[in-house]
């Protein structure tokens, strides 16, 4: 089954029993967002409440660390997910909210059919899916069993060991300007980690706010790699969330999911680790 869902293929699946329809955002206005206007029948997760376990100092696990395992299980039976649950994610950011870090998030225990839908609700709206302020109660299910996050993922003394290996590559996927320390809107040092490239997940989107083809993605992620051994390459951004959107645009290409590391820039520059900015002539 394919990472990323186009808006024909949901409207064919629209009354299948087994169908879960998620709107995943984040930001102080995303529920009234959502209680204004959603995609028929879907249900609310929420970023910083639902799919991390925030603590008062990101220095430890940054700003949006994963939660408990038993506490996310709770979290996908109570929006009634169960194990044959076909699971379509959306938001309105092309996958950048919250919905990419959704995916990664069921990926990592194993849920085999969920998959995030192309152009969010622009796309949705544009092709006619009925969207509405209802009310959605989730069905109620049987708890959700899982054990272990099942997606490999790379904790801070990694990513100091191997950032500046050869043998490995360590990929920033947030905007240039934020990677060459030109400002820095969310955490309190501005740069990068020292060794690491930029590419910002962006680039994974067409001019129309759509994913690139895999064809596309593919060649572009193949040329990045290089040689480098699947176990080698490493993704991360700001807090653990948009760098969830180029694991999903590796994934859509047919290549092996890299390591995720959480924490991200908002753990590594309160840490008083190394800093490295971009001299820009």
């Amino acid at each position: 089954m394919s990472p990323i869902i186009q808006i024909d293929e949901l409207l064919s699946l629209r009354d299948a029993s087994n169908l879960v329809i998620v709107n995943a955002s984040s930001g102080s206005d995303a529920l009234s967002k959502y209680q204004a206007k959603h995609l028929d029948g879907a249900v609310f997760v929420d970023l910083n409440v639902d799919l991390s376990e925030i603590h008062e100092d990101a220095s430890h696990g940054g700003r949006h660390p994963l939660p408990q395992i038993e506490d996310f299980a709770k979290t996908i039976s109570d929006l009634g997910m169960a194990k044959e649950s076909h699971i379509v994610i959306y938001d309105d950011k092309g996958g950048a909210n919250a919905s990419a870090r959704f995916w990664w998030m069921l990926k990592a225990i194993g849920h085999e059919k969920v998959q995030v839908l192309n152009g969010g609700i622009q796309e949705a709206e544009k092709q006619g899916f009925a969207i509405n302020s209802a009310d959605v109660k989730p069905n109620p299910v049987e708890r959700y069993q899982v054990d272990s996050w099942k997606l490999p993922l790379a904790e801070i003394a990694e990513v100091e060991q191997v950032s500046q290996d050869e043998k490995h590559i360590v990929v920033d996927v947030r905007a240039t300007p934020r990677y060459n320390g030109e400002f820095e809107p969310l955490d309190l040092i501005a740069g990068h980690i020292p060794g690491a490239v930029n590419v910002p997940f962006a680039e994974n989107l067409d001019g129309n706010g759509l994913f690139k083809s895999p064809e596309e993605l593919h060649q572009k992620y193949t040329q990045l790699f290089g040689d480098i051994p699947k176990e080698n390459r490493i993704f991360h951004c700001g807090s653990g969330v948009t760098a969830c959107h180029s694991i999903l645009a590796i994934a859509h290409a047919g290549l092996e999911i890299p390591k995720l590391y959480v924490g991200s820039w908002s753990e590594w520059s309160r840490n008083n680790k190394t800093i490295a900015t971009k001299i820009i002539n």
